[in-house]
């Protein structure tokens, strides 16, 4: 059932008894050593290259290359007209795709590199479905192309059915799921009830795509600019052909997409840091809709960030493209509602505004916190009936959001987690997104597309594992949730010790609680602070800055208040 060898050779549900498994597994080590080696050394020696076919691949390659600056390379690497394995099946296409590059010529990130390999696939296959996933996700059900099949060839659905979303799901998770990694809400739950409407959102993997979805909408296509990538064009051609290779490197030039309407009406769309969610609800509102399919068994795997700093940075990058849509001529509130009704537009502007959460959490992490400090009252009294709005709208809202994760399958502790991560995104990613977005909308900070690292340090990892937070970048993310850590502990301290004093606190009673909570959140915090000694623990600096910024914020509010 796994198609990753990493993950079926380090299974406990395969015993090496199996006739060649020793071999496979050897053959495999010896592959992964030599990929690694070469990562290193930054070049493929003579000794890894066994004939003239890999000789003339990696002859492509020049030391002239860059990251930024390279021309097409296209290698087919198994041809299914005569590429057998050792018992003579036929084997699939297996064509490597590396599109051009230039430092003069923008390239649309991921967006990009998925056109290309839209136009490159139609000029050499043109298959009709289309699956795009991840580098760091597996097949985990070969059984998977069937399910989605039944929905694409259902005469019911298949005139408007542009993709099939799953829900993305992962291996690796510790056990509490500390960072919230799953995003149950965001993969699993809301997608269920989008799947009520129109369809689920794209969440840029696991998702098979009809091709002609990608070309217009259902009744409005866009002609292509040349009749080999049209959505019904038969390639008649070996795919090794002169001509089919010379028309493949064209349209995976840097400069192909001039003057058409690639990014903007066909393909993959331009124009946030989220193409996935900006492409499917670019596709709802042209009238395509979409399955949400969530068999027992994971159709797809992947790993997930261990460290904090690249959690958050990941969900810094999603803010500012959700923003960018926000904010766009396509706003998901105006346009969405007029194309796809109230409901979908609500639904995406859920998403599209989230950055926006920065500002209650913000507040309610500071404000009452910093009156606490200063003996200044700001909730109604227990003996007011506006106490019982409060308790009715927390226990609400909480019960819930409670209900809706354990029934799915969450457990309390993730549940916790979860709420944990919701106030520390609020504090770093979403607060640092929104102000990253308006500097470069006056034209004063850019941005750029930044990768979430997936690299296994085994220290992180044993931390990670142990359920241990990892602080251990000298971040700005950090500062405001260290801050908030600093002045809530003291005003809660505070407070605690009056009442136990003697005085009365009643007025103060629902801050209390809330920063109690906090609090409680932010044990991790108090830990990293003062009582670790591994290279996970919150940098020095970090910890200074914050002390400052929390006495500067006391006599700050001592003086408004």
């Amino acid at each position: 059932m796994e198609r990753s060898p990493h993950v079926y050779f380090e299974s406990n549900s395969h015993h090496p008894s199996i006739p060649q498994f020793e071999k496979i597994k050897m053959m495999y080590e010896d592959m992964k050593m030599k990929v690694e080696h070469v990562i290193d050394k930054g070049e493929v020696i003579e000794e890894y290259i066994s004939d003239d076919q890999q000789h003339q691949g990696f002859n492509k390659w020049t030391k002239s290359f860059s990251r930024m600056d390279h021309p097409t390379v296209i290698q087919v690497i198994l041809d299914k007209s005569k590429d057998t394995d050792i018992s003579g099946q036929l084997m699939p296409n297996l064509i490597y795709v590396s599109r051009e590059k230039s430092k003069t010529s923008p390239h649309h990130f991921k967006a990009g590199a998925l056109n290309v390999l839209l136009r490159v696939s139609a000029v050499m296959t043109n298959a009709p479905i289309i699956l795009t996933q991840d580098c760091d996700m597996y097949s985990n059900d070969p059984q998977t192309p069937l399910r989605i099949l039944c929905y694409f060839s259902d005469p019911a659905l298949k005139s408007n059915l542009a993709f099939i979303q799953f829900p993305q799901r992962f291996h690796g998770l510790n056990r509490d799921d500390i960072y919230a990694s799953e995003y149950k809400r965001l993969f699993k739950i809301n997608s269920m009830g989008f799947d009520g409407l129109k369809g689920p959102n794209y969440v840029g993997s696991g998702c098979f795509f009809r091709r002609r979805a990608l070309l217009g909408g259902p009744s409005t296509p866009v002609p292509p600019e040349i009749p080999e990538l049209g959505p019904d064009h038969v390639v008649r051609k070996p795919i090794i052909s002169q001509e089919i290779l010379s028309l493949a490197h064209r349209v995976a030039g840097c400069n192909y997409e001039n003057q058409t309407g690639w990014g903007s009406q066909s393909g993959f769309r331009y124009g946030s840091l989220v193409e996935d969610f900006y492409t499917g609800y670019r596709l709802q509102c042209e009238g395509w809709k979409s399955l949400f399919c969530n068999p027992e068994r994971a159709a797809f795997l992947g790993d997930v960030p261990i460290t904090l700093f690249d959690v958050l940075s990941q969900c810094k990058r999603w803010c500012i493209g959700l923003f960018e849509v926000a904010f766009s001529k396509y706003n998901t509130l105006i346009f969405g509602s007029q194309s796809m009704g109230v409901l979908m537009s609500l639904a995406y502007s859920h998403y599209a505004l989230w950055p926006i959460w920065c500002i209650p959490v913000t507040f309610y992490s500071f404000l009452p916190q910093l009156a606490l400090l200063n003996q200044v009252g700001i909730f109604p009294k227990i003996t007011e009936p506006w106490f019982f709005l409060y308790v009715f709208l927390f226990l609400g809202a909480y019960g819930q959001d409670f209900l809706d994760f354990v029934l799915d399958g969450g457990t309390v502790r993730k549940w916790w987690n979860a709420q944990r991560m919701w106030m520390i995104r609020g504090l770093s990613c979403y607060l640092f997104s929104s102000i990253e977005y308006l500097l470069k909308s006056v034209g004063i900070s850019t941005h750029g597309f930044s990768l979430t690292s997936k690299v296994v340090d085994d220290e992180q990892s044993k931390r990670y594992g142990q359920g241990i937070f990892e602080f251990g970048v000298p971040s700005p993310l950090f500062v405001p949730l260290t801050v908030a850590a600093i002045i809530n502990l003291f005003s809660f301290l505070l407070v605690l010790t009056q009442s136990f004093s003697g005085k009365n606190t009643e007025g103060l009673c629902l801050q209390m609680i809330l920063t109690g909570s906090i609090v409680l959140n932010c044990l991790p915090v108090y830990g990293a602070i003062g009582l670790r000694n591994d290279a996970g623990k919150m940098p020095t600096q970090i910890t200074i800055i914050s002390t400052f910024v929390s006495v500067a914020l006391y006599y700050a509010s001592s003086l408004c208040l």
